[in-house]
């Protein structure tokens, strides 16, 4: 039975809610999934329901619910110091540790890491210092960012316009102008499915290639990307994908920025996606998996060949006119300094990898056969089962039957939370990287028994 029945109420009367259906949410016609607690890969909600968590809450919990090392961390750093800016020069133990902890393992080559709070504002961040950057290189024209269809970036009003899927744009005037977008690496949904997966990587390469050509390689400042795609399908990029499309933004003199609020801190089962597909980025985004979303935090780390342009430009114009009130909040670096000690210490890159992998052969020995099934993908603990109408034929269900949405429903009957993720019939999985195999079999089979519900 239902309890405080009362914060229901003040829930669908005062809270708005992201990413919801706000006219059914306050018409009380979905519920409120209101959650008091969590351990390890599990959740609770306030009738003491426990919930395998399969999604890491939006693909951050890394460490798992629940870690006393990382609340107390919070704690002391609240109780020594809760706030302090880090505008001219100024800084805390923690954000100076935490910001070497992310340099000691981050790709070669990397320079400074500036501190936000979320994905949104970072990737902001590093709109401002591309075309920073290129004023200072007097190249004022320089100034487009090529992004992808079905990429995840944010939901500002540049990030918004980065990402590349419609229901992020619709009805709030995006994309801006500056954001022009290519080629989704979805091999799955590849134009002709007689495309072996190198002439697939060199349809995108050509596509890109006609793209930089219509726009002019002198208006485009910078390419960004997630090392595997995210929210747009949980997509790992065809063999030499990477490699064939750095030679492309090499050849234009456009700088890459590297997305990994997902994939960095272990989630692919290597520290950053950046490595894991032998990328070369000029500036990463980092989020999530930085605190394991104890405490909002998120970075951009910037390259040597970057910073050197940024303190010539301070040279010659002063001070950089950027900041955020709450940029390196010391709570929230606490966060990040305990947590990635916890990784280290867990053993979690690695148990991501390999957890991953016999996931995702659970999952294929489970379903491969099934003819709804289309694909089973992933890398790590990022893993997708794609579901379409007919697998012969490739043609996906008609959106209209959420099909997709009614699986993950199923799966939240059986106690294990998965994402419905948009534009497609895709199951997504991102647990928190300290899953068992014993919880990945629970997973595995919750995903094949709603599967069966939904679709037979």
């Amino acid at each position: 039975m239902l309890t405080n029945d009362t914060l229901a109420e003040w829930d669908r009367e005062n809270f708005f809610h992201p990413s919801t259906h706000l006219a059914q949410h306050a018409r009380g016609e979905t519920p409120s999934h209101i959650i008091t607690g969590g351990k390890g890969v599990y959740i609770e909600d306030r009738d003491g329901r426990q919930l395998l968590d399969a999604f890491a809450g939006l693909y951050c919990v890394n460490v798992g619910y629940g870690r006393p090392e990382i609340a107390d961390a919070i704690a002391a750093q609240a109780k020594e110091l809760a706030y302090y800016h880090a505008y001219v020069g100024h800084g805390t133990e923690a954000s100076i540790t935490l910001a070497k902890m992310i340099l000691d393992r981050a790709p070669e080559g990397m320079s400074k890491v500036y501190f936000g709070l979320g994905g949104s504002d970072a990737n902001e961040t590093n709109v401002k210092l591309a075309w920073y950057y290129n004023n200072v290189l007097g190249r004022p024209e320089k100034k487009k960012i090529i992004s992808r269809w079905r990429g995840y970036h944010g939901s500002g009003l540049m990030t918004g316009s980065l990402t590349g899927l419609g229901l992020f744009h619709k009805k709030f005037d995006l994309p801006l102008s500056q954001v022009v977008h290519t080629e989704a690496p979805y091999y799955f949904r590849r134009p002709d499915t007689s495309m072996s997966e190198a002439a697939f990587v060199a349809h995108c390469v050509a596509e890109l290639e006609a793209l930089i050509e219509r726009e002019g390689a002198h208006t485009i400042a910078a390419f960004i990307g997630e090392p595997a795609l995210g929210t747009g399908g949980l997509v790992p990029p065809p063999a030499g994908y990477w490699e064939a499309i750095q030679a492309v933004l090499d050849k234009h003199d456009i700088l890459l920025i590297a997305d990994e609020v997902v994939t960095g801190f272990g989630r692919l089962g290597s520290m950053f996606g950046s490595d894991h597909y032998s990328m070369r980025p000029d500036i990463i985004t980092i989020a999530k998996g930085l605190t394991s979303a104890y405490a909002p935090l998120s970075g951009s780390i910037v390259s040597d060949k970057v910073w050197k342009v940024l303190e010539q430009g301070t040279d010659e114009f002063g001070v950089i006119g950027h900041g955020w009130t709450y940029s390196a909040h010391p709570i929230g670096a606490a966060a990040g300094v305990a947590n990635l000690k916890l990784i280290d210490e867990l053993g979690l890159v690695k148990n991501a990898g390999e957890t991953g992998a016999y996931l995702k052969q659970a999952l294929t020995d489970a379903l491969g056969d099934h003819a709804n099934v289309g694909e089973v993908r992933g890398e790590g603990l990022l893993i997708a089962v794609e579901l379409v109408a007919d697998k012969g034929a490739r043609t996906f269900f008609d959106a209209s039957q959420k099909v997709g949405p009614r699986v993950v429903q199923a799966m939240l009957a059986d106690n294990v939370i998965a994402r419905a993720m948009p534009e497609g019939d895709i199951i997504g999985l991102a647990p928190p990287l300290c899953l068992s195999r014993e919880e990945a079999d629970i997973v595995a089979q919750s995903v094949a028994k709603a599967i069966g519900t939904v679709l037979g």
